[in-house]
């Protein structure tokens, strides 16, 4: 893949395309290292911006690889144990997927066939920033004493405004594989940053924006931030 890193050298580093690209994967510097985050934007100094979806996609260039993207069986499987995701959630993130992968032209009624191909998800979640602590009542006083007697004044200062919930940017990661070979087709990065406890964002919701997103204009790329 020499000449396709060249050609697209991903984001941010050496990640997209460059040693990650068919290298250790799972394991090693792949899923949230080298390959898929290394190199990325540092989003905890100032925050990204919330409720905005990010993506990032390479497609391989190798003919007729390429051509079979969109076409014949997939099915979908979850990162394998250590990925700190429960069953639950990944349930709901690889429903998204495959609704996703139907509109785009997949069969994915057939997900124990040996051939066709294979999505592997990853989902991670990184707190950006943490919740805002209670602000306290702060306050001053004044004492002065003069021929007329004496007098006070007492000043409060009352923040009432409501402490900021958790910033947290959830991470959907997926790879697409040619089940006979075991080459990677294709492979994306979608995240998001929501404020915990947002009656908006649900676990599905996010689920839904995030694959929505990762598979628009599927293989071929994604525009801006949504």
């Amino acid at each position: 893949m020499p000449t396709l890193a060249e050609a697209r050298p991903g984001w941010g580093g050496p990640g997209w395309g460059g040693s990650g690209w068919n290298g250790p994967g799972w394991n090693g510097p792949g899923w949230g290292g080298g390959m898929m985050r290394g190199g990325g934007p540092d989003r905890s100094r100032n925050g990204p911006p919330e409720d905005k979806v990010t993506v990032s996609t390479f497609v391989t260039d190798e003919q007729p690889a390429a051509a079979t993207l969109r076409t014949g069986t997939i099915s979908v499987t979850g990162a394998p144990t250590g990925s700190g995701v429960d069953s639950g959630e990944l349930a709901v993130y690889a429903a998204a997927v495959v609704d996703q992968l139907t509109q785009v032209g997949y069969r994915t009624d057939v997900p124990d066939s040996t051939s066709g191909q294979v999505t592997e998800l990853h989902i991670s979640h990184e707190t950006l920033q943490p919740e805002e602590v209670k602000r306290p009542v702060s306050g001053a006083m004044a004492v002065g004493v003069s021929n007329l007697g004496t007098s006070t004044a007492l000043a409060l200062n009352i923040d009432l405004s409501k402490p900021r919930s958790a910033l947290i940017s959830t991470t959907l990661e997926a790879r697409i594989r040619d089940k006979a070979s075991g080459k990677v087709l294709w492979e994306g990065c979608a995240d998001m940053a929501t404020r915990a406890g947002d009656d908006r964002w649900s676990s599905g919701a996010i689920a839904n924006r995030l694959a929505a997103a990762l598979f628009d204009r599927f293989p071929t790329g994604n525009g801006p931030p949504t």
